[in-house]
């Protein structure tokens, strides 16, 4: 034993207790800072679920998200085994070590270091503390099981494509020393340990063994010289990560454990901001997992304006317009995120804060509609909205009026001879005032028509009506895209099709992420569908470039993005591709990806169906 005494301190252990009290400190200021800005109703909702199974869900997801990262694994078993070494592994030495002293020491104080500095203070002592146990054989199994992690991380860095990314983040300065310290640690512990076991003639098969070996390499004098810097360095390591994590990605580390609750209790970010989503920023970890998904980046090679990046610049203070405005919102890096941070919130609360800044945020420029004259027709229940790019793609409109009356549906047409936009395109840019205007506008002519089923064909209507028009469900009113409709039609033997002598390939739009066998079972009665099990809902779902969220993208480059996917859908060999958006149908429709000047036959599912009526 080198030290006795309960605290058994050295001053070695100083850069580890500073590092320790600072990073604890700084965790517990940023938590309860943002934890005291929720808005009333979020702590109610914290209060409310605290004491409830929703914690208990919430434990369980923490040990398989922030242990385990059972998401990373799904994505790739090799990243998931890095992730998971590194965490888990971390983490269980910590326990195990807590166990350890505590086994062999009974001393009231137990301060950290001397659980973390074990090897160091007792070196001598046999490898068993109690019998039949062996706990330094367990630290050496969990020790290779981290610089399993480590190493796969230097590989990660300098090969990504080993590892299956294409990309990897670029780091900010905090980023680096914070990375450079913790790739540091493991193995600075590994020598410190095999050191001490070398001069001491102890220790277990893997530390014990090394220090054997340095033992015979190198004369006793020189060996024992060498064991003190090393516990000097790796206490500085440990240190130096400690107090950077805070300002640096690492502080995902203890930002996604209260997150994962606060998701649990059903906390969520809202579009004119709060402080909750600082818990979602700082969530971040900067993996890079989002990269490689992302469209921009890998048809236009524009690399700065991805998810972590824009994240990275919001948490930092330095967000600009072009990186909040530059997304299409096709959802794909929030579907890759292993956190599952709502990216899609987060940016468009981005956008609402530059909104804010001009003078045209809370214009009165949507008064009129308090005037405006309805002009929809028709009585039914049934109420079809075509939206602002329905409008604009007539056939599609003509297409419904056909499959309606093919139905024997009465329909209330909200705007077949105009009408207001469901508000969404005003939202994406930012200004909720003028969406929330037209919201109120439209919501009031579905209650004074007495709907109960409002139909749409648009995707991008869809998602307004779904997810932001919230007096719709209370007014017991059911949304349904227009392919969800007419498989219902069909499934329900009020609308027969014959069968086409055709070949279709089916385009996923962004929006309708999550209604993926509809429209297949809506083709599979009128046509061959060359792709009808897709790549799977996931891999499916593909932007076509023409996003209504994207507010810098010139034509140029949208159509870019466009051909790839109408490349990839035509290699099914399908002879026209079929999507059910007409924001998608124009986008795909100006590709030529023969480069002769041959556009691409893109039709609406509306449309395909109505032939076959």
């Amino acid at each position: 034993m080198q030290h006795s005494g309960p605290w058994h301190f050295d001053p070695f252990v100083v850069p580890f207790t500073i590092g320790v009290v600072w990073l604890f400190g700084a965790v517990l200021w940023k938590w309860s800072r943002w934890f005291v800005g929720l808005p009333a109703e979020d702590k109610a909702l914290v209060r409310r679920n605290w004491f409830s199974a929703k914690s208990l869900k919430a434990l369980k997801e923490v040990v398989m998200e922030c242990l385990i990262h059972r998401r990373i694994w799904k994505t790739n078993p090799m990243l998931g085994f890095m992730h998971m070494s590194l965490a888990l592994g971390w983490f269980l030495l910590i326990v195990v070590g807590k166990l350890e002293t505590s086994t062999y020491i009974h001393d009231a104080v137990n301060p950290p270091h001397v659980h973390v500095f074990f090897r160091y203070f007792f070196p001598e002592e046999p490898a068993s503390y109690v019998r039949n146990f062996n706990y330094a054989l367990l630290m050496d199994c969990l020790l290779i099981f981290v610089l399993c992690g480590v190493g796969l991380a230097w590989i990660k860095r300098i090969r990504s494509r080993m590892m299956g990314m294409r990309r990897t983040t670029r780091h900010t300065p905090f980023d680096r020393i914070a990375l450079t310290s913790l790739w540091l640690i493991f193995p600075l512990r590994y020598l410190a340990e095999s050191v001490t076991c070398g001069v001491h003639d102890s220790g277990s098969f893997f530390t014990g063994g090394t220090g054997d070996l340095l033992a015979a390499a190198m004369p006793g004098g020189v060996l024992a010289a060498m064991e003190y810097p090393a516990w000097w360095a790796y206490s500085i390591a440990l240190g130096v990560f400690f107090v950077s994590m805070p300002y640096s990605r690492y502080m995902h580390i203890f930002t996604e454990v209260p997150l994962i609750f606060l998701r649990a209790y059903r906390v969520k970010s809202r579009p004119e901001g709060s402080t909750f989503d600082q818990f979602q920023i700082q969530a971040c970890s900067r993996c890079g997992i989002c990269l490689d998904p992302c469209p921009i980046a890998s048809e236009l090679d524009i690399n700065n304006i991805q998810a972590a990046y824009f994240l990275r610049d919001r948490r930092y203070g330095h967000l600009t317009t072009r990186v909040a405005d530059t997304c299409l919102m096709c959802g794909r890096c929030t579907e890759a995120c292993p956190v599952g941070i709502d990216q899609g919130t987060l940016r468009l609360s981005s956008r609402v804060a530059f909104a804010k800044e001009g003078s045209l945020y809370n214009a009165p420029r949507y008064e009129f509609l308090g005037t405006t004259e309805d002009r929809s027709e028709g009585n039914g229940q049934v109420g079809f909205f075509a939206g602002c790019m329905t409008q604009l793609t007539p056939s599609i409109l003509r297409a419904m009026e056909r499959i309606f009356a093919a139905a024997g549906v009465d329909v209330w047409w909200a705007d077949r001879n105009g009408g207001v936009c469901c508000g969404r395109p005003m939202r994406l840019s930012g200004n909720l005032p003028a969406a929330e205007r037209m919201e109120r506008f439209n919501t009031e002519q579905f209650r004074r028509h007495g709907i109960t089923t409002l139909v749409t064909g648009c995707p991008i209507c869809y998602k307004s009506f779904t997810e932001e028009y919230k007096e719709l469900k209370a007014m017991g009113i059911r949304v349904l895209h227009h392919t969800q409709y007419i498989a219902e039609l069909i499934a329900g033997g009020r609308l027969k099709t014959s069968v086409l002598q055709a070949s279709y390939a089916y385009h996923d739009p962004c929006e309708l992420r999550g209604i993926h066998s509809e429209p297949r079972y809506v083709l599979s009665h009128v046509a061959t569908l060359t792709n009808a099990s897709g790549n799977g809902e996931k891999d499916g779902v593909h932007c076509c470039g023409g996003s209504l969220a994207n507010l810098t993208l010139d034509t140029a480059a949208q159509t870019k993005i466009g051909t790839t996917v109408v490349e990839s859908l035509l290699n099914t060999g399908a002879e026209t591709i079929v999507t059910s958006c007409p924001q998608c149908k124009k986008s795909l429709q100006r590709v030529s990806p023969d480069n002769d000047g041959r556009s691409v036959r893109v039709a609406d599912i509306a449309e395909v169906v109505a032939e076959a009526v």
